[in-house]
């Protein structure tokens, strides 16, 4: 490819609203532009990357035995209604209708659609398991669009969905998928984990995500030091911290606290570390308010508490109205003594003795408290997040935190939308069977941000070599003027296309610095420099985008050295 015969329009200035790197490099190298809130063009630059990584996930699908399809983007009304799914979603789903009044919405994911195909297609047990896939296009209604095409409004999915006749069926599918999805990473040549997840909106008995480890990453990734564990924050186990309870020392005190709200505020004026203290927080329940107690210097993992069978969700804290009806005080003085409600402590709240905790009455706190003799817990859960150094929950060493892209989601459903909407088979008993299904999602538009995240300097983009849009890059000084420079750069450039190489030649009239300012940006990994000086040496100098180390090679042997670095 010539630049004179491409579209190739970069930009030195950096958009005031992109906050990211990825964000900044795709705009100014020319991937994509911004049409609306969330809405991106991208341009035949970027889709050259887009589709490698089309091409390596759809390669890897099809070898772990998926089946692409495509179906509708836009999905009836009907269908969500079935499976209860609207309130789930919210206002992430844009809602349209057709020219009758119909109700539809623009998918944001395809499971009602899938199992509305499935469910007229296959009826028998002989014909599971099957998975079936697409690469399409989706949209949610984010609030706040942000990151670029981190996180957009519409986005490319990959999204493969399995069908089984038993669990065991669907496990052996999830970890042919688990497995695939590694496969596609470590080939776009990324630094990721596979962590534990939780399911969310999706469902489902369990799930993972993969995640791009980079600085700028939306979720903390909890990892053991040693061993092989690893989760979401959201849903890494923490243990307690305390192994057993010990004997009360101290008797009940009650404490004048004038204006002591936080837990810092109490800690100072009592004198006590936050680790013998513990806040209390009121929550609706599914039969009344209930409490929630984590020790002080530790925060409610919310998502783990939304989960709690005794917790109306989506989880809502109590305002200051009715704090006061449930325990007769403002929120910086609840605790648990005579506190009428069903109160939930985390493990580690469980075994603590002789702690501190609010008493019930505006500007009063407790000392000395002790569970069974002066309150008592209704259930013990893990309900805080879990923090660095910590024990890790495989029992091999602690934990520590990274920060992670998400760039795919597995998830075993079970059969929550095939009993929903019927889809069922005959077993081999001849008996009517809900199926159980899997999901797996993979954003391929996030994936390129991702790579970028993960590799970039403050020259531009570092495109690993399987997705960079090309492998070579010509840069010829004058070669409007130089004859020699212009015929050495064509030979090669004709030579490199005859051996399959993606090869971007730059014969624009443009200033020398310009484009080597512009190639650094866009991040080629190889990169070939021709001039006068360096033909009269019958060199070319050759520098690799990710160190920028310059080296004289001869230009008999230029061809043979660059075959030899991308195959490397």
């Amino acid at each position: 490819m010539r630049t004179t015969a491409f579209h190739l329009v970069t930009r030195k200035e950096t958009p005031q609203d992109a906050e990211i790197v990825s964000h900044q490099l795709m705009i100014r190298a020319g991937l994509i532009r911004k049409l609306g809130a969330g809405l991106y063009t991208w341009s035949p630059l970027g889709m050259r990357v887009l589709q490698k990584v089309e091409n390596i996930i759809r390669e890897e699908m099809n070898a772990a035995g998926a089946l692409e399809m495509l179906m509708p983007a836009v999905q009836p009304k009907e269908l969500w209604e079935e499976t209860g799914r609207i309130a789930d979603f919210g206002g992430q789903l844009l809602a349209i209708q057709d020219r009758a009044e119909r109700d539809y919405f623009f998918g944001p994911t395809h499971e009602e659609v899938i199992t509305d195909f499935v469910r007229n297609e296959i009826n028998s047990y002989k014909q599971l398991p099957i998975n079936f896939y697409q690469i399409q296009t989706k949209f949610r209604d984010e609030i706040r669009p942000r990151f670029g095409v981190m996180r957009s409004r519409e986005f490319i999915m990959k999204d493969a969905y399995s069908f089984h006749l038993d669990t065991e069926s669907l496990e052996q599918t999830y970890q042919v998928m688990k497995q695939a999805y590694s496969n596609i990473i470590k080939r776009i040549g990324l630094d990721f984990r596979c962590v534990l997840a939780d399911s969310g909106a999706i469902g489902g008995s369990g799930s993972q995500e993969f995640h791009v480890i980079a600085d700028s990453g939306e979720d903390a990734i909890m990892y053991s030091d040693q061993g092989e564990y690893a989760a979401n924050l959201e849903k890494c186990e923490a243990v307690s911290l305390i192994d057993n309870r010990n004997t009360a020392e101290q008797d009940v005190k009650k404490v004048h606290t004038p204006e002591v709200k936080t837990i810092e505020a109490v800690s100072d004026f009592l004198k006590v570390e936050s680790t013998q203290t513990i806040k209390t927080l009121l929550v609706a329940g599914v039969d009344g308010p209930v409490a929630l107690v984590v020790r002080g210097d530790h925060n409610l993992n919310e998502v783990k508490a939304n989960n709690l069978a005794c917790v109306a969700s989506p989880l809502r804290m109590l305002n200051d109205d009715e704090i006061k009806q449930v325990a007769g005080c403002d929120a910086g003085s609840i605790g648990v003594k005579d506190l009428n409600c069903h109160i939930v402590v985390d493990r580690t709240v469980a075994n603590m003795n002789d702690f501190v905790c609010g008493a019930n009455e505006t500007d009063y706190h407790l000392t000395g408290m002790n569970w069974d003799r002066d309150a008592v817990y209704q259930a013990v859960e893990d309900i805080r997040d879990a923090q660095v150094g910590d024990p890790s929950p495989d029992g091999v060493g602690v934990l520590k935190v990274a920060r992670g892209i998400e760039v795919g989601h597995i998830f075993q459903l079970g059969s929550k939308y095939s009993k929903a909407m019927n889809a069922v088979v005959l077993n081999e008993q001849g008996k009517s069977q809900a199926m159980e299904m899997g999901c797996y999602g993979m954003g391929v538009t996030r994936m390129v941000a991702a790579a970028i995240e993960q590799n970039h300097d403050d020259k531009g983009i570092i495109w690993p070599a399987n997705i960079a849009p090309f492998g070579v890059a010509i840069l010829p000084m004058n070669y409007q003027k130089s004859e020699r420079v212009k015929r050495a750069a064509d030979d090669l450039y004709e030579a490199l296309q005859a051996q399959g190489i993606e090869v971007i030649l730059d014969d624009r009239k443009v200033r020398p610095g310009f484009m080597m300012s512009d190639f650094e940006l866009l991040g080629v990994p190889h990169q070939v420099i021709i001039g006068d000086r360096s033909l009269d040496e019958n060199n070319i100098e050759y520098r690799s985008r990710i160190n920028m180390a310059s080296e004289k090679i001869s230009r008999d042997t230029i061809e043979s050295f660059l075959m030899e670095k991308i195959q490397a």
